[in-house]
């Protein structure tokens, strides 16, 4: 295809709200693959609310997308830096609901432009919005946070560029995070007189207590690589590879059983706070009930008898993607 056409068919893509999926979200690399260009609709669970110029503009505020089981999630206010807003927490959340009987496996969190996020949008926290107002603001940036870990299923945070304040909440509150080497992350909310507090929750029980203190005492950031030295991030990629890597894992959670995962998730965040003897007593009850899913059987059987699993959470998937 030539530079001409394909800059035509980006156009149409555009304009009918479709993309060239992560090439958009992220607004960088195009990528062909042997059936040439793959163009993935947008859309947001919000979209069947009330029509209107302001209710569309509100709709493009998250971006999601799923094909083959992976859905992708892209924050797209990158002219206010991918602020989390209400409106953009809101639509999030909207985007985030999984249960058991969707199709979905994994989902990952992507942004489009060179921001992550800036964290909550300072313009909704003035006097002029009321004491009503803040506590929404925050309580649903709480109830997004807790989703993300309550989900059945894993969120890979998929990181380029800088995560502050509450947006490096959001990737700390992931299961996983791939960050490219131009990653920064800081929670710098001291320095304009609004400490990190619900930020502090997710990193502070994400990287060692006096990583997360001077982080948020001084607000200095901290690149990728320290990152992941202090276990914020899962792993560090150049910025050429992050969907690659991104995808990779995803991929691989897609061949697992989904029952199993979403077990072995809840578990996980249920007895990591606990104190080791009711941890252990806890998974030891996990470990049994494992077993007593058909998926727990089928896996063991497979091993023994050394071929594939044929799990019952697999179903086949549509090269084509679909709208939730």
């Amino acid at each position: 295809m030539s530079l001409r056409n394909f800059c035509a068919v980006l156009n149409f893509a555009l304009k009918g709200r479709y993309c060239v999926r992560k090439s958009v979200l992220n607004g960088s690399k195009y990528k062909a693959n042997k059936n040439g260009w793959t163009l993935t609709h947008l859309f947001s669970t919000s979209q069947e609310r009330s029509s209107g110029a302001a209710e569309v503009q509100q709709r493009k505020l998250v971006l999601a997308s799923e094909q083959n089981g992976i859905r992708t999630v892209c924050l797209n206010d990158p002219k206010k830096r991918n602020a989390l807003s209400l409106a953009m927490l809101e639509q999030l959340q909207d985007c985030l609901r999984v249960d058991l009987r969707d199709r979905t496996r994994v989902i990952i969190l992507t942004a489009n432009g060179p921001v992550f996020s800036a964290g909550h949008d300072l313009k909704e926290l003035t006097a002029a919005n009321g004491r009503e107002y803040h506590q929404k603001v925050f309580h649903t940036c709480s109830l997004v946070m807790t989703m993300i870990q309550d989900l059945p299923v894993p969120v890979i945070a998929q990181v380029s560029g800088l995560a502050t304040a509450a947006g490096c909440q959001l990737v700390a509150s992931c299961d996983i995070a791939v960050a490219s080497e131009k990653a920064k992350f800081a929670t710098p909310g001291v320095n304009v007189g609004l400490f990190c507090s619900t930020p502090a929750v997710a990193v502070g029980r994400s990287v060692p207590r006096k990583v997360a203190m001077e982080m948020l005492f001084t607000g200095f950031p901290i690149t990728a690589q320290e990152a992941l030295q202090h276990g914020l991030v899962s792993r560090v990629v150049p910025e050429d590879q992050l969907e690659q890597e991104t995808m990779r894992i995803a991929e691989k959670i897609c061949e697992t059983s989904k029952d199993v995962v979403a077990l072995g998730k809840a578990t996980f965040y249920a007895q990591i706070s606990l104190e080791r003897k009711q941890a252990y007593s806890m998974t030891e009850k996990a470990m049994v009930d494992n077993l007593a899913l058909v998926d727990g059987q089928e896996g063991v059987k497979a091993f023994v008898e050394k071929r594939k699993p044929n799990w019952t959470s697999s179903r086949k998937t549509d090269s084509e993607p679909v709208q939730m």
